[in-house]
C-alpha cells in the first residue's frame, strides 16, 4: 500500500506518558491504535545532500509493519508542512541493503513507542511518543484542527515545535554536552537507563 499527502504537524514536550494520557482523555480522545515499538532509520549520500535539500529518506519497521517514506523540503511557519510519499515495504533490511547499493548510508537511528488517538470522524490524529529523550504529543491534521487540539490540551502556539526527532536529539545532546549518536533505548529492556532517565530530567 503507498500513499501521497502532505504532512501538517506540530509536536508538543509533555512531561512523561502518565500525564500525556490523562490529558488526552480529559480532551475526549481514545486510543485508535494501540502502543507499538517504532524502530527508524534515516538514509543519506555520505555529503549529506539530502539534508541539504531539506528531505528525508527513512525506513521505518512498526510491529510487523514496514514502511519506505520520503519527504520534501519544509513549508516556513507554525506548522511543519512538508509533502510525503509512503509505501509499504515486506522486507526492511532488504531495502535497506538496496538503498546502500545505490548510495545511501543510514546515518542517524532513532526508537520510539507510538500510541495513536483520535475520535471518530476526526480530522486528524494525535500520537504520543515515548521517546529515549522524552515524551512528545505530535497533532497531524488541518491546520485549525491543530490549533483547536493544541488549546484544548493546554497548550500554546509558544509550545509549538516544528522540529524533527534528529534535530531534537541533537539540541538534546549538545545541551547535556554528551556526544551525539543515535537516540535508541538500552537493548534489552527498550528502555532509557536510569542514568538517561536522570539526564531528560535536567533538559
Amino acid at each position: 500500500m503507498a500513499h501521497s499527502t502532505h504532512e501538517i504537524e506540530i509536536k508538543l514536550r509533555v512531561a512523561d506518558a502518565a500525564a500525556a494520557r490523562r490529558l488526552l482523555r480529559a480532551a475526549g480522545l481514545r486510543v485508535w491504535r494501540r502502543r507499538v515499538f517504532e524502530d527508524n532509520f534515516i538514509f543519506d549520500t555520505n555529503k549529506r545532500k539530502l539534508r541539504q535539500a531539506g528531505t528525508l529518506l527513512r525506513v521505518r519497521q512498526a510491529a510487523k509493519k514496514a514502511v519506505l517514506t520520503y519527504k520534501g523540503p519544509s513549508v516556513p511557519g507554525k506548522h511543519k508542512s512538508r509533502p510525503e510519499l509512503e509505501i509499504e515495504i515486506s522486507d526492511a533490511p532488504t531495502a535497506m541493503r538496496i538503498l546502500e547499493a545505490l548510495g545511501f548510508r543510514c546515518v542517524f537511528r532513532y526508537q520510539k513507542f507510538r500510541t495513536e488517538y483520535k475520535n471518530r470522524g476526526s480530522a486528524g490524529v494525535i500520537t504520543l511518543d515515548e521517546t529515549p529523550i522524552g515524551c512528545y504529543l505530535e497533532i497531524e491534521g488541518p491546520p485549525k484542527w491543530i490549533d483547536r487540539m493544541a488549546h484544548r490540551l493546554g497548550f500554546r502556539e509558544s509550545d509549538y515545535l516544528t522540529a524533527s526527532y534528529g534535530r531534537l536529539y541533537q539540541e538534546f545532546a549538545k545541551k547535556l554536552g554528551i556526544e551525539p549518536a543515535d537516540m535508541v533505548f538500552t537493548r534489552r529492556t527498550r528502555r532509557p537507563s536510569r542514568q538517561h532517565q536522570n539526564l531528560v530530567k535536567r533538559v
